[in-house]
């Protein structure tokens, strides 16, 4: 299962940027004893990169119930954070002091989705 990013993941990533602000939806699959070890990959994201980039966690939280979805489709967690654009994203998971940290978030989880998603303008 894909955890991280790829370079071509973040190519793409980059050239279909519309502009603007990005939250990323993070919905996060826990490996055996892996809550432990995301927590201090979450507390060196909100204490160092997320305010050297811009970001800031809008949610955080705990997998419930799944109303709709097919076996095997309900998560852990649930992440939403914002960046002010997907260029800081970019810069922040380029970023060598991130690179040394990020391992963590590797071993902690079994399976991942990390989607960007943009706003909707109100009709």
């Amino acid at each position: 299962m894909a955890i991280d990013p790829r370079g071509a993941d973040l190519k793409r990533y980059l050239g279909e940027d519309p502009g603007g602000p990005v939250v990323m939806l993070n919905l996060l699959r826990f490996a055996e004893g892996g809550r432990a070890t995301y927590q201090q990959y979450a507390d060196a994201l909100n204490a160092t990169f997320l305010p050297r980039y811009g970001g800031e966690v809008l949610f955080a939280g705990e997998g419930s119930t799944a109303l709709v979805a097919e076996d095997g489709q309900s998560w852990d967690a649930v992440v939403l954070v914002r960046y002010p654009s997907r260029e800081a994203f970019s810069r922040m998971v380029a970023d060598p002091e991130y690179q040394q940290v990020t391992h963590l978030r590797t071993e902690a989880l079994s399976e991942a989705v990390l989607q960007a998603t943009s706003g909707w303008t109100p009709a």
